[in-house]
């Protein structure tokens, strides 16, 4: 028997909702009793179909306020305070899972939902989505799900703040006698929400006897077997797996509750799920990240527009056969010199044959499957560039696993976010980055690269080692050779313009990418080349070239010195050289430190490559007298595509000033085009009519497959089939020249229209005793004015930023002379010019100015609050 609290209104007042949503359903519960519940729905009519929102606790139909008001045209969404909670009839007896279900299903029958449904769940309300899913399925559309779990993943005793609130005295206390657990639950987002928002979440939970439900909410969740609930949450979890719906899952990778276990153990049962992940977003993703309801509602649009037409099985089989016949493994080279003598890579003083390389790839490859390595397994590396890497790298290719590779210019909280929503499955690292993994709490077996004491072993938890696989290879049959189609690696941007994206390949796109490097630069077999840039570093072998890593950490390319360069060319006696703006500049510092046999190594380099940002004309001059002998290119391209372009020395000054950084025109199998500024977003079709500038789109055989776990991210950058869109801006001239002018999140948006950034600072860069400028917006979107900040040239290190890449800059107005110099040589308004000791630069490249970084700082400063 129930206790009949009277209506408890809903305060008219609250941030985002709308009073018109709010109603009282009275409905049966699964018992038959007439229950007064509380609904948000937006009465659409006639309806397309309905979005079914389920909350959690201790919170209620107000978190899907955003979703209401993104809803799909035709799309009715109905989102119920469950019996007990929100603003819903109060009860005096505890309610379980299968009760709050068969509760769901009553309400929604009597409310006339008929399908087609999407279930929208979070925290408890996703399994409770999932139960009704499960028994509506002749209504069930889709499934999505935000942080929530349906079943405990092995090893894990479930969420420490719910066990701690699972306790009966804190639930008591915590839970019923106190609003301390609905008041923690708002607190867990950074930043902190609105004051008005956490009321609102609030605001049904003012008295114990309104807050009697959330703690009978934690008293039926099951932790163990013998709970009531339990059978009924392993038969729903076991249940989910039999779900063949369109499925979504958003999610806030900084949830303490429901952390990386539980988005993985989703994925396993529901692996048709696209997931987007929101990186910042912590347990309450729908208030931490607001625009999720957008991301719903396009999802939602798009289900029914999704119907592929399938090729014939005879067109399919054809298809993949010949793909299957011309592809060239990426150890093809390894392969073919199994019984070479010669050096196939050096580093940090340690040299490997070509032989001894296949040897201990092959050895690697079967003993990783004898480990446990499966096809498609994900594996992180925490290995410095070396042999052992390389060879790790190609082993693990050979065993059909994906390389996870996020390497340290990250810094430690950018590879933790990286490694973990990557969700690896096995770690290969030294005893440093084991020790890290344990920091970080990654999951998955690990492997270490050296053999370690017994007692250093269990400390770190290590699996295996190295040698100790190899070692298996002689009883273990090597595994079956993965196809082109197959995925090979998880690399990651440098987050410049935000935080890195997990970028897949497969192995047909890679080997696209070293076909193309290879013709474009004419490499030949005995070439040798020095990899002073992280992301060829691992290249070697598949190109079939011998390499060598200088003695310095790749992943701080800044601290290449000319006599280290030199030492590493000689060693190889190489003729080609792979390094990063940012070396170059060291180089180029350090050039009088050279021996007089270094400079004769340096004389024998044929070519230099330099990507990872633009590389001014005046730096590649200068390299020119370091390196004489070297034709200097600089090819364009990015994470997700290299290379686009290609530009030499010579055709860069042939080109002379422009708009922009000019990068080359495209290379063979390469098609770009431009999406206008003013096209942005809609379905006009892309430009490549000299002079429109735009962002610049790419496609080739060689870029990217998709973004890993960032559905709307993937979803953007390829929204004109067969496409990437870069996100750097540009434009092509009457030559067929490509011209970088800088990228999208940059963009000044003035009223008179957008501002690109780069023209504008190679401008104010011409001017005497300027080293550096960047240029930024200041102010609201489409009202923003141009801020210019400049860094003297006064003799200091490498104002780009070497000394200091991060923390608050010295910003100061800048002097009467030079601000006028500033305008008059701009080309734009220039609204005010600020004085920097340096500009923030990102983390791996050493090179790329974080503008958005200098218009934060900058607008601080303007108005009087300082750099921080």
């Amino acid at each position: 028997m129930s206790a009949v609290v009277a209506d408890h209104r809903v305060p008219d007042d609250l941030p985002g909702l709308d009073p018109a949503w709010s109603r009282t359903v009275v409905a049966p519960d699964a018992e038959g009793r007439e229950r007064r519940w509380h609904v948000l729905d937006n009465g659409v009519e006639p309806t397309h179909g309905t979005l079914l929102c389920v909350h959690g606790n201790p919170t209620w139909s107000y978190l899907w306020r955003g979703l209401i008001a993104a809803a799909p045209a035709g799309w009715r969404v109905v989102a119920p305070d469950h019996l007990g909670m929100g603003f819903s009839e109060r009860l005096d007896t505890q309610r379980t899972v299968e009760q709050r279900v068969a509760d769901l299903g009553r309400l929604t029958e009597a409310m006339g939902v008929t399908g087609p449904v999407v279930t929208v769940g979070h925290d408890w309300g996703g399994i409770l989505s999932l139960g009704w899913a499960l028994a509506h399925r002749d209504q069930l559309r889709g499934v999505v799900l935000g942080n929530t779990a349906v079943a405990q993943p092995p090893g894990d005793l479930g969420p420490p703040l719910i066990r701690l609130a699972h306790l009966p005295g804190v639930r008591s206390v915590g839970c019923v006698a106190t609003p301390v657990f609905v008041r923690a639950t708002s607190a867990l987002s950074r930043p902190a929400l609105d004051r008005g928002v956490r009321d609102a979440l609030a605001s049904p939970y003012r008295t114990p006897g309104r807050r009697r439900s959330v703690g009978a909410f934690v008293a039926d969740i099951p932790f163990s077997a013998g709970h009531p609930s339990y059978d009924v949450v392993s038969d729903l979890a076991d249940g989910v797996r039999s779900l063949d719906v369109p499925a979504l899952m958003f999610w806030g990778p900084r949830d303490p509750v429901f952390g990386e276990r539980y988005l993985a153990d989703l994925r396993e049962r529901l692996p048709q799920a696209q997931v987007h992940r929101f990186e910042g977003a912590s347990h309450l993703v729908t208030e931490d990240a607001p625009h999720y309801a957008e991301l719903v509602a396009t999802w939602v649009r798009e289900l029914d527009e999704s119907q592929a037409v399938p090729a014939t099985p005879d067109t399919d089989t054809e298809v993949a056969a010949a793909t299957a016949s011309e592809h060239v493994p990426l150890w093809a080279a390894l392969d073919r010199r199994a019984d070479d003598p010669g050096p196939a890579m050096s580093a940090h003083g340690t040299t490997v044959s070509w032989a001894a390389l296949s040897r201990r790839v092959t050895e690697l490859a079967a003993g990783l499957a004898a480990a446990g390595v499966r096809p498609g397994d994900r594996v992180g590396l925490l290995v410095e560039p070396s042999a052992d890497l390389t060879s790790v790298v190609y082993a693990v290719w050979r065993a059909g696993a994906v390389v996870v590779v996020a390497d340290k210019g990250l810094g430690f909280a950018g590879m933790r976010r990286a490694l973990r929503g990557a969700s690896i499955d096995h770690l290969v690292a030294g005893r440093a980055g084991l020790a890290a993994a344990r920091v970080m709490g990654l999951p998955g077996s690990r492997i270490a690269v050296r053999p370690l004491p017994p007692a250093t072993r269990r400390l770190l938890g290590v699996d295996h080692d190295l040698d100790e696989l190899a070692g298996r290879a002689r009883t273990t049959p090597m595994p079956a050779a993965p196809g082109p189609d197959a995925e090979c690696a998880v690399v990651f941007t440098s987050g410049a313009t935000g935080p890195a994206k997990g970028v897949v390949y497969r192995h047909r796109q890679v080997r696209a990418q070293v076909d193309l490097v290879r013709a474009t630069y004419d490499l030949q077999p005995d070439d040798t080349f020095v990899a002073a840039f992280a992301p060829f570093s691992i290249l070697g072998p598949a190109l079939g070239l011998g390499s060598v890593v200088p003695d310095i950490d790749v992943t701080a390319p800044d601290t290449l010195t000319a006599p280290l360069l030199a030492d590493a060319a000689s060693a190889v006696d190489a003729r080609v050289v792979f390094a990063s703006p940012a070396a170059l500049r060291r180089v180029v510092a350090t050039s009088a430190d050279l021996s007089t046999d270094q400079r004769e190594a340096l004389s024998r380099v044929r070519l230099l490559m330099s990507a990872g940002a633009p590389v001014p004309a005046a730096l590649l001059a200068d390299v020119g007298e370091v390196l004489p002998g070297a034709s200097l290119h600089t090819p364009y391209g990015m994470t997700e595509v290299l290379p686009v372009t290609d530009v030499s020395y010579g055709q860069i000054r042939r080109a002379g000033a422009g708009e922009g950084v000019c990068v080359g025109r495209p290379l063979p199998g390469v098609e770009i085009a431009v999406e206008p500024f003013e096209h942005r977003g809609s379905d006009a079709a892309l430009v490549l009519a000299p002079g429109v500038t735009g962002e610049i789109c790419v496609r080739a055989a060689h870029v990217k497959d998709h973004y890993d776990s960032l559905w709307d991210t993937e979803r953007t950058a390829s929204r004109h089939p067969g496409w990437h869109a870069t996100g750097d801006v540009g434009h092509v001239d009457d030559e067929g020249r490509l011209w970088i002018e800088g990228r999208s999140a940059h963009v000044v948006s003035t009223a008179a229209g957008p501002v690109t950034p780069v023209a504008v600072e190679q401008r104010v860069e011409s001017l005497d005793g300027v080293r550096a400028a960047a240029v930024v917006g200041v102010g609201p979107r489409d009202a923003q004015v141009v801020v210019a900040v400049v860094v003297r040239d006064d003799g200091a290190a490498d104002g780009r930023g070497r000394r200091r890449r991060r923390g608050p800059l010295d910003l100061r107005v800048a002097d009467h002379e030079l601000a006028e110099d500033v305008r008059r040589v701009a080309g734009v308004p220039v609204a005010a010019v600020l004085c920097s000791d340096r500009l923030p630069l990102d983390i791996r490249h050493a090179s790329k100015v974080d503008r958005l970084e200098v218009a934060r700082q900058a607008a601080r400063s303007l108005a009087g609050r300082g750099g921080r």
